[in-house]
């Protein structure tokens, strides 16, 4: 299963998440063999988006991301959440679905936000028995993507690398990795990217998000708002050389520039990987 995810859109270059606003941008783009969209945004019943159907015409591979499935709540994920994860997969003929190795909501409430998991036995326990359940009602693999964190829980019981890893052993699952991610996360508690990068299992990578964010009140947000900055980009110089990933994916979430600042933005991430000009 692993090999299968990894292999799912191998050899697929330089991507950008489709959204609505820069739906126009992300058509125009004749390089382009894949693209990501949230999940959520892609109902069972009713049309796609005219630029998203447009994109499947074309032979674009397009992976539903998903935001709300909460994998790692102490509750079970609930069965509505997968069945549409399901459908969306469907409806887009997606060779996979990635969603977070974190929690959003908890007691029935609703935190609005990727929230990180105290990296424990029983952590890992709980996430792995939510994607089992969710591997049993989906048509395609999932890929799972550790998020950025603001604070870590006290008393870890693992860490960071060797988390991630006992869930993709014991789920099968992918590793969608967040190249960003892994900045901020070293960024904020003052260590060496490289040393996490060094210890994931990068076999298992099923795609690479790439993003920018900015810094405030001492600590680096994720905010995918910004440009994507040079450390970021060296870090996929440093991942390729080890091992290079099927694809990437550049991630911008509001605050849209100029088409030229994407393209560029598009041929950075290309240039440091060593790949194709996804704009040739």
């Amino acid at each position: 299963m692993a090999e299968a995810v990894a292999n799912a859109v191998s050899g697929y270059g330089v991507g950008i998440g489709w959204r609505p606003e820069i739906a126009g941008f992300v058509a125009g783009l004749p390089g382009l063999r894949f693209t990501e969209v949230v999940a959520e945004s892609v109902h069972a019943d009713g049309d796609l988006p005219a630029g998203l159907a447009a994109l499947l015409d074309r032979g674009v591979t397009v992976v539903p991301h998903g935001v709300r499935l909460s994998l790692g709540g102490a509750d079970p994920v609930e069965p509505a959440r997968v069945r549409q994860l399901a459908a969306a997969a469907e409806r887009l003929h997606a060779p996979l679905v990635s969603e977070h190795i974190a929690f959003v909501r908890a007691a029935g409430i609703e935190a609005g936000h990727l929230l990180p998991l105290p990296r424990s036995w029983e952590a890992v326990d709980a996430m792995v028995a939510n994607v089992k359940r969710v591997q049993a009602e989906l048509p395609v693999p999932i890929a799972l993507e550790p998020i950025a964190a603001l604070f870590d829980w006290p008393d870890d019981e693992l860490d960071e690398a060797r988390f991630i890893t006992e869930i993709l052993d014991r789920t099968g699952a992918g590793l969608l990795l967040d190249i960003a991610n892994v900045y901020a996360n070293a960024r904020n508690r003052g260590t060496d990217p490289l040393t996490l990068l060094d210890s994931l299992p990068l076999d298992r990578v099923a795609y690479v998000h790439v993003a920018g964010g900015a810094e405030h009140g001492g600590l680096y947000h994720d905010t995918h708002t910004s440009p994507v900055p040079q450390p970021v980009l060296d870090l996929v110089t440093e991942l390729c050389a080890r091992h290079r990933p099927p694809a990437l994916l550049l991630e911008r979430d509001g605050d849209y520039p100029p088409a030229r600042a994407l393209t560029a933005e598009l041929d950075a991430i290309a240039a440091a990987a060593g790949s194709p000009r996804v704009t040739a």
